[in-house]
């Protein structure tokens, strides 16, 4: 079986979906690797690297031609650049990556066209098993330490508090509104560059860990109870829950030098929480990083891979932080992948056991058809037939 892995194509993306110390992996594994000539320049991985460990540098066409093409970002994750090349997919293929299937629905019913396989890996149940597995954890992980790094970077303020000779510089005050991957790490982020961190999220659950980073943990009288949904993420309130949560937060707001915000609802646009009232508000020199922008934003007035600068406050909607330290990004993303694969293999071939969970969760289309249910219920299909 023959693997492939191709250059990104989507605008800005250096990450690459296998690094060099795995290609072995899969090697060993029986499976032949082909990889683009400077699939991985941009994460710092030469084409030498590659065959050091056993893979053979192809053409893009013949690595698109491979029976399992590994991608950082195919289908919805990759609409403009990408969306002819996964059109000549084959019915003999099998597409694995972050596809984003839940918010452009529409570009799996191109990929079920070719009648390839394709597993969406944002898919991934949040179960123990699939942990290792998990690209969105890892990706979340690498976007709320960058997070900390460009607020600092645009802050008129430093973070830490120091005792000088010319007097004592007190530390920033920085809020996280959003306690899941991202924004735990985050706060540990901002804590080891010495700020005073405060943190809030909808899930009380997560006071504990907030906590345990040495953050305070911003509690509001609101009822709560059901805001986690499955797998732990937060379920998404109504207009009335979010109006009282806008008008509470406005002080915690108000006395932040650095507002990090990363509340997601997958597959929903983002809850607005920070206000353009708010952002009036605060301190001029103040910086808000929201990672929430490409699904539009927890701020009000966060555009999309943009820097606003509004009340004199800097605000910033990155929609690929992870993409900006891809070397890392790479490695922990093709670690996911690799062992997504492992998982499938089986005496160096696919196996598709409807039976196991990880598989019929990612599983987004299979012979000409969408697979998964959620994604069948967001075009208005009727359910797939049990195979």
């Amino acid at each position: 079986m023959i693997v492939g892995v191709v250059r990104e194509t989507y605008p800005g993306e250096a990450r690459v979906a296998l690094v060099p110390p795995l290609v072995a992996t899969l090697v060993k594994a029986g499976l032949q690797v082909r990889v683009e000539p400077g699939a991985g320049t941009g994460a710092g991985w030469a084409d030498a690297a590659y065959v050091e460990k056993g893979a053979l540098i192809a053409s893009r066409e013949e690595v698109l031609r491979a029976d399992v093409l590994l991608v950082v970002r195919g289908g919805g994750a990759n609409l403009a650049a990408g969306a002819e090349e996964m059109t000549k997919l084959r019915s003999s293929q099998t597409l694995i990556g972050m596809l984003d299937p839940l918010n452009a629905p529409g570009a799996a019913q191109s990929l079920a066209a070719t009648g390839a396989t394709a597993f969406a890996l944002e898919l991934l149940p949040r179960i123990t098993r699939a942990q290792s597995m998990d690209v969105l954890s890892s990706m979340a992980t690498i976007a709320g330490y960058k997070a900390v790094l460009l607020a600092a970077t645009h802050q008129t303020r430093m973070f830490p508090m120091l005792m000088t000779a010319a007097g004592t510089i007190t530390p920033a005050h920085v809020l996280v509104i959003g306690a899941g991957v991202a924004g735990l790490q985050a706060i540990a982020t901002a804590r080891k560059l010495g700020a005073l961190v405060e943190a809030y999220d909808v899930r009380a659950a997560v006071k504990e860990q907030i906590q345990s980073l040495g953050a305070k943990f911003v509690e509001l009288p609101l009822e709560t109870a059901g805001a986690e949904g499955a797998g732990g993420y937060a379920k998404e309130q109504g207009e009335d829950f979010l109006r009282r949560q806008r008008e509470l937060m406005a002080r915690v707001v108000a006395a932040s030098d650095v507002v990090i915000c990363t509340a997601a609802i997958p597959g929903k646009q983002s809850p607005v929480i920070v206000t353009a009232d708010m952002v009036c508000g605060m301190r001029p020199g103040s910086v808000i990083v929201d990672l929430a922008a490409e699904r539009g934003g927890n701020c009000e007035l966060t555009s999309a891979d943009a820097t606003v600068v509004e009340h004199e406050v800097t605000i910033l909607g990155p929609t690929n932080l992870p993409a900006t330290v891809p070397h890392h990004a790479s490695q922990l993303y093709a670690k996911n992948v690799v062992t997504f694969l492992q998982h499938l293999l089986k005496d160096g071939a696919l196996q598709i056991d409807l039976a196991d969970e990880i598989t019929r969760e990612t599983l987004l289309v299979r012979d000409g058809e969408i697979a998964h249910a959620r994604v069948r219920a967001l075009l208005g299909a009727a359910p797939a037939a049990t195979s």
